[in-house]
């Protein structure tokens, strides 16, 4: 049902990022829509994406880094400990606090430096072109905080204080963690991209068409009340998952059946996940397939989601 409403003296103002370039008020997010709409950078980006793809070849390397076996992103995880560490080595800095407590944080700090960038660069590889805009800026200042660091240690080794460079690299360390939040909640790099499907999906039964016009062997998109699920037939047995990729939301129906190991593969960025269970094989998704119960009634196929014991659906 659709209800009129009183015209009132509202207006809208529509943010241009042309116009913002010459505004004194521009704030932070809107910064970050100039930086992702910013088409200068897509050169070093792609570059940076190019040299990334070209050293992580090993699956098992570019999967472990990704943090498929943790469930969950492992660049965020390691990357609390390493800026944690580093930002608190700053702030005993500023507060005039003893140089050995500092230097060991940044030491702990740089110390998982390396696995905390490998891991950040796997994601960025595995993005979209505005995420990878703003990421190339992310570890450009994260990249420049760590030489601060750095300095600030060869500093106290000559009998220096590396009370300036520490305090700067605290202040480009918090804006990179601001630009990695940014990317992570703002911009869906990272959380689960088909999390909503057991909320929203219908927990009814819904008609998906005739089972014989499901094709055996490839895998097919059909609507269940207005949410899109992929199904795959081998032989007699029917398996209904979302269609929506969980690491970008790509649709599923478009990626590679194997039909001998029973695996479906993102037509975006490669994510494979068994159709059997909806398990994920292979990264950059570290989350499963959201999945759908199914049975044939008359010939025709039916599916509803699969709700968590006590969660009802929207």
């Amino acid at each position: 049902m659709t209800r009129a409403v009183p015209a009132v003296g509202v207006s809208i103002r529509v943010f241009d990022p042309a116009r913002a370039g010459n505004s004194g008020s521009m704030g932070l997010s809107e910064a970050l829509t100039v930086v992702e709409r910013a088409r200068a950078l897509d050169r070093p980006a792609a570059a940076a994406r190019t040299a990334v793809q070209r050293v992580l070849r090993n699956q098992a390397v570019k999967d472990a880094l990704h943090g498929v076996w943790l469930g969950h992103p492992l660049h965020p995880s390691l990357a609390q400990f390493t800026l944690g560490s580093l930002v608190s080595a700053s702030l005993l800095d500023a507060v005039g606090g003893r140089q050995r407590e500092s230097s060991t944080l940044i030491a702990a700090g740089l110390a998982t430096t390396v696995p905390t960038v490998a891991a950040g660069w796997a994601d960025y590889a595995d993005s979209h072109e505005e995420q990878q805009r703003v990421g190339i800026v992310h570890a450009a200042l994260n990249t420049t905080a760590v030489a601060c660091y750095s300095a600030a240690l060869v500093t106290r080794t000559r009998g220096g204080t590396g009370r300036t460079a520490s305090l700067t690299g605290g202040v480009l360390a918090g804006l990179g963690a601001y630009l990695g939040g940014h990317l992570s909640f703002r911009r869906g790099l990272g959380p689960n991209q088909a999390e909503s499907v057991p909320h929203t999906a219908s927990e009814e039964w819904q008609p998906l068409g005739p089972l014989a016009d499901i094709p055996d062997g490839e895998p097919v998109a059909r609507d269940a009340a207005g949410t899109a699920v992929l199904v795959v037939r081998r032989g007699e047995h029917v398996d209904v998952w979302s269609d929506r990729c969980p690491h970008l939301s790509a649709p599923l129906h478009e990626g590679e059946l194997d039909c001998t190991t029973g695996a479906i593969t993102c037509p975006w960025h490669g994510s494979a996940f068994r159709v059997d269970d909806g398990s994920v094989l292979h990264g950059p998704a570290t989350a499963p397939m959201p999945g759908f119960d199914s049975r044939v009634v008359d010939g025709v196929l039916q599916a509803r989601v699969r709700t968590f014991p006590g969660v009802p659906a929207g």
